[in-house]
């Protein structure tokens, strides 16, 4: 009889795939378009720009122009939101100690949308292109403080209380976010409506310099928690006996998680389900620890994010569909799925 393949097998294979699939995504999406450019285009273009002329690269005179002035800063942004967005959901789900604690979910991304809202109506840039960052990034902290405040009861976060926190939050939001598009011109209406639907469409070099420092980091520093929480996952008692300080955790984890969603979102909107979606199938291939759910989901949400970019681009011709609404599609049935698991699995909730 065949033996199951054990866990560090799953986990290889997992990395090996999703690492495959990140580096094939990103070759065949930005060649794709109206100036269509082969793979081996492509290759050989991003070769030359590394100094190795071994193939030869696109032929038509713009498109080089088109993949490293248009496509490739957008692609490098897609993989970027997608990997925060997905960390966020790991450690927004490993903090609260539920599986429906999402950014999205309980109001972070509202809450950040409505920050950099603010302040392209009120036409506020003191800090250049960081202004929005800074303005998503106070809202979303804003809205998780309120979330986790109201769902936190006797010592522990209740999980109805959690999310209809957040569609309370998200219902306020949309109404701040209907009164500035009252009050703004034109211009600021249209902002508005692009960071309401998400949208990588004029991603530009500028975007990423400047998202790629946090969100790199972000991540990076994400797996600094993994160890404690598992612990976390034991039980908030069992965790304080081992030496987990518990609340504190929380409170630095909620920050990095605003940091983090702010800066995906303030140059693409409000794109959400990502960090529902990806932290559960992942958790499902090879476990809960977060030693491997961390990488692994950062590495799952860039390949989700890309293929859901591939398809806004492709599946109208002429035309780029709103990233965001994609992702909704997909995560909002996902989501129903999970909490009618939920429910089964507890027997209801009280």
């Amino acid at each position: 009889m065949a033996h199951a393949p054990s866990r560090a097998g799953r986990v290889v294979v997992l990395f090996v795939s999703l690492t495959v699939a990140l580096g094939v995504l990103l070759i065949l999406s930005v060649g794709l378009g109206q100036m269509g450019i082969t793979p081996a285009e492509v290759l050989g273009s991003i070769l030359n720009r590394l100094g190795l002329g071994v193939l030869p690269g696109p032929a038509h005179p713009n498109a080089e122009s088109a993949l490293w002035a248009v496509r490739m800063p957008r692609l490098l942004l897609a993989a970027m939101v997608g990997a925060a967005l997905a960390t966020g959901g790991v450690l927004m789900q490993g903090v609260f100690g539920n599986p429906l604690a999402e950014p999205g979910v309980i109001g972070v991304s509202s809450g950040a949308a409505v920050g950099a809202c603010t302040v392209i109506v009120l036409g506020v840039n003191t800090l250049g292109t960081w202004t929005a960052v800074v303005a998503a990034f106070i809202g979303g902290l804003i809205t998780t403080a309120v979330a986790y405040s109201t769902a936190r009861q006797e010592g522990r976060t209740e999980v109805v209380t959690l999310v209809l926190t957040g569609v309370a939050v998200n219902a306020v939001a949309g109404a701040i976010i209907a009164f500035l598009t009252f009050l703004g011109d034109t211009s600021a209406r249209e902002e508005i409506v692009f960071w309401q639907l998400g949208s990588l469409n004029g991603t530009r070099w500028e975007h990423v310099l400047v998202a790629a420092p946090v969100i790199v980091l972000g991540v990076a520093a994400a797996g600094l928690f993994a160890r404690r929480l598992d612990l976390l996952a034991l039980g908030e008692r069992p965790a304080r006996h081992l030496g987990v300080d518990v609340e504190r955790l929380r409170i630095v984890v909620i920050v990095g998680v605003a940091v983090l969603t702010s800066a995906a979102v303030a140059f693409c909107g409000v794109i959400a389900f990502v960090g529902l979606v990806v932290p559960h199938l992942i958790r499902m291939l090879v476990g809960p620890g977060h030693a491997v759910l961390l990488p692994a989901s950062a590495l799952g949400g860039a390949v989700l994010l890309l293929a859901a970019d591939l398809a806004a681009r492709t599946v109208v011709p002429y035309a780029d569909l709103p990233i965001g609404m994609l992702t909704a599609l997909v995560g909002g049935p996902f989501f129903f799925y999970l909490i009618r698991r939920t429910r089964r699995g507890a027997g209801g909730w009280s």
